[in-house]
């Protein structure tokens, strides 16, 4: 029997996550399986991937193909490098010691790799954030601005007007009082 080890996918529409699953090759895509592995979540940032190595490594010594996306993920966790390291230990190559020491020393460096690449998106996301408000205090404090420079010239135009209505008041009342004169003389 020929088996492969695949994505099953799995959510709904536009939200898909997948089971990583070692099926027949002549079985539906989502159809029956001999074994779930793991799981495959590309929605999250970094992509999360629960796999259980031991398993993988297993199926990957017995013959089973994976797809090319379950190659990847395969690699991407290990499970290859793995399998390579075993296939050594069974030729004589290395010991088993040596190849476990080497295999937790790649693990340790991977772990540094996605751990750095968490904080460069956690960082980045902070550094959005903070130029988003600061932007926006910006923005404020120009509308703040500009609301009391309206103000102003609301004010200046009103002084302005009270300083109008004065002075033709005053000239009312000169005019008045000219006009009384001239009445009174006459």
């Amino acid at each position: 029997m020929a088996t492969k080890i695949r994505l099953q996918r799995q959510g709904r529409k536009k939200r898909a996550f997948y089971h990583i699953v070692v099926a027949d090759s002549r079985s539906p895509r989502d159809g029956r399986f001999i074994e779930k592995l793991g799981t495959y979540n590309p929605i999250t940032n970094p992509a999360t991937i629960d796999l259980n190595l031991e398993r993988a490594t297993e199926w990957l010594l017995n013959g089973a193909q994976p797809t090319d996306t379950a190659a990847a993920i395969l690699s991407y966790k290990g499970a290859s490098y793995k399998k390579h390291l075993q296939v050594g230990v069974r030729k004589g190559a290395i010991t088993q010691e040596e190849a476990d020491k080497r295999f937790n020393q790649w693990l340790s460096e991977k772990e540094a790799r996605i751990q750095a690449k968490r904080d460069g998106l956690s960082d980045a996301a902070s550094k959005k954030r903070a130029e988003a408000l600061l932007a926006e205090t910006k923005r404020k404090e120009d509308i703040a601005a500009r609301i009391a420079a309206k103000a102003a010239d609301a004010i200046a135009a009103e002084s302005a007007t009270e300083e109008g209505a004065e002075e033709t008041a005053a000239e009312e009342t000169t005019e008045g009082a000219a006009e009384e004169a001239t009445t009174s003389e006459e």
